[in-house]
């Protein structure tokens, strides 16, 4: 039995915007690469992963370890950044693998407040970098911008009592009783000023010897084209 034809019409697909025509109001927007579509980074143990964490004024990457994030910053080290790294670990309740972008807000702070005063958290004081200070004879530890701060003040303090280290650092000069023959060369050295005086001396004698050689083989000449003058002088007083 033959089929009867529908007699419905099909829809009609909806009329697609031009590529320079506004969109209708109301309608979804494009996506226009897959790269914008943006998915949090998770870390192998399902935890979002911030690509770059501050701490102590120092900007770290979300991907290392707590302990390679803390041995990374300024007046850590190798050694003090191990046993402080620890004591983080064991006051946060922390695995050793887990990195330093799965930290929230609420231990980043701890964080820093252990890295800030390690010794109130296990770290021995022969450790610290700042013992018995001049001013105060504090022992204490820093870090970051305040270590280089601390160093800056040392130095001008030097200066300013006018010791040896003071000299050699207002001059440029290296401070710790080094050589300073062969390297450590600032500027117009004495070696470099020797060697160029040595070049001029020799230039200058080769140019003297050669002069005075040309006036040598020029006198012998004059000495022989006189006798032949004087001889010519009698033959024409006979004519």
């Amino acid at each position: 039995m033959a089929q009867k034809p529908d007699n419905k019409k099909s829809a009609a697909p909806a009329p697609q915007p031009k590529s320079g025509a506004p969109a209708p109001a109301g309608a979804p927007k494009p996506v226009r690469s897959i790269a914008a579509q943006v998915h949090p980074t998770l870390s192998p143990s399902g935890k979002e992963l911030r690509g770059i964490v501050r701490i102590v004024g120092r900007d770290l990457k979300g991907q290392a370890t707590v302990t390679k994030a803390i041995q990374s910053i300024k007046g850590m080290g190798h050694n003090v950044g191990q046993v402080i790294s620890v004591a983080v670990l064991k006051n946060l309740n922390l695995s050793p693998k887990t990195m330093i972008g799965e930290l929230d807000e609420a231990q980043i702070d701890k964080l820093e407040v252990i890295i800030q005063k390690p010794e109130a958290h296990g770290v021995p004081k022969f450790m610290l970098n700042r013992q018995r200070e001049v001013i105060g004879g504090e022992t204490r530890h820093l870090s970051g911008t305040d270590l280089v701060f601390a160093q800056r003040q040392d130095i001008d303090h030097d200066k300013d009592i006018q010791t040896w280290r003071g000299y050699r650092h207002a001059y440029g000069q290296k401070v710790r009783g080094q050589h300073t023959r062969s390297t450590g060369r600032t500027g117009m050295t004495v070696g470099v000023l020797r060697k160029s005086i040595a070049a001029k001396a020799g230039a200058a004698a080769t140019a003297q010897t050669g002069a005075a050689a040309q006036e040598k083989g020029a006198a012998p000449a004059a000495a022989t084209a006189a006798p032949a003058k004087k001889a010519e002088k009698p033959a024409e007083a006979k004519k």
